[in-house]
C-alpha cells in the first residue's frame, strides 16, 4: 500500500494517475503545498510525496518512474538504448515544457508579489510554443512518444498540456492536439481525472 500525499489538482495528478495506470492499492491525501501534514513529510513544503513503508519519496517525476521499474510499468529498461531515448524525452519535457509553466505560474501567484514579473509570461509562452513544436518533430507514428508503448513522458507531457490549457498557453494547431486526446483516452486517466474532479 502506497500513501500519495498531494492534491490532485497539481503535480499530484501524475502519481495518480500512474498508480492508476498500474492496478495499485494507495490511499490519497489531497493535501495543499505547505499544509502541516505536507511539511511533516517533506519540510520544503512542496507536493507530491509518495509514502512506501518509513521512505518519503518527492517529485512526481522521480516517484512515477520509481513506480514503473517496481511494478514492471510503462517504460523500458534501465540501461537500455530504447530508456536513453525515454529519459531524453522526459528530460527534455520537463526543461522546456514544466519549466515555462512553472515559471510562469510563480510570477503569477506563488511569489510573494514584490518579487514577481508579470511580463515573462509574454517570453514564457513563447518559449512553450517553440518548444511544443520543437517536441512535435519528435512525434513518430505511433500513437505514443515512444512509438507504440506508452511511457512516463507521455503521463509528464499530457499533465503539462492541461495544465497549458487552463494557463492559456498555445498548444497551437499541430500534431499535438491529436496526440494528447488518444493519451486522455486511457482508462486510467479517465479514472484518474474522475478523482481529480470529485476533489
Amino acid at each position: 500500500m502506497y500513501t500519495l500525499v498531494g492534491a490532485p489538482m497539481t503535480r499530484a495528478f501524475r502519481v495518480l494517475w500512474m498508480l492508476e495506470e498500474l492496478g495499485l492499492e494507495y490511499d490519497l491525501k489531497p493535501e495543499m503545498p505547505h499544509s502541516d501534514a505536507v511539511k511533516a513529510v517533506n519540510p520544503a513544503g512542496k507536493i507530491p510525496a509518495l509514502i512506501e513503508g518509513n521512505t518519503i519519496i518527492t517529485d512526481s517525476v522521480a516517484i512515477i518512474q520509481y513506480l514503473a521499474d517496481k511494478h514492471d510499468g510503462p517504460t523500458y529498461a534501465a540501461g537500455t538504448l530504447d530508456r536513453a531515448q525515454q529519459d531524453s524525452l522526459l528530460h527534455c519535457i520537463n526543461d522546456e515544457i514544466d519549466s515555462a509553466l512553472w515559471t510562469a505560474a510563480r510570477n503569477t501567484m506563488f511569489l510573494p508579489e514584490e518579487k514577481r514579473v508579470p511580463e515573462i509570461k509574454d517570453t514564457l509562452k513563447w518559449e512553450f510554443s517553440r518548444s511544443i513544436k520543437s517536441l512535435e518533430q519528435r512525434l513518430g507514428d505511433g500513437p505514443y512518444l515512444m512509438g507504440e508503448k506508452f511511457t512516463v513522458p507521455d503521463i509528464v507531457l499530457a499533465h503539462c498540456c492541461g495544465w497549458a490549457r487552463s494557463a492559456k498557453f498555445d498548444l497551437g494547431d499541430g500534431p499535438i492536439r491529436d496526440y494528447i486526446r488518444r493519451v486522455i483516452a486511457r482508462d486510467a486517466y479517465q479514472r484518474a481525472d474522475k478523482i481529480r474532479a470529485a476533489g
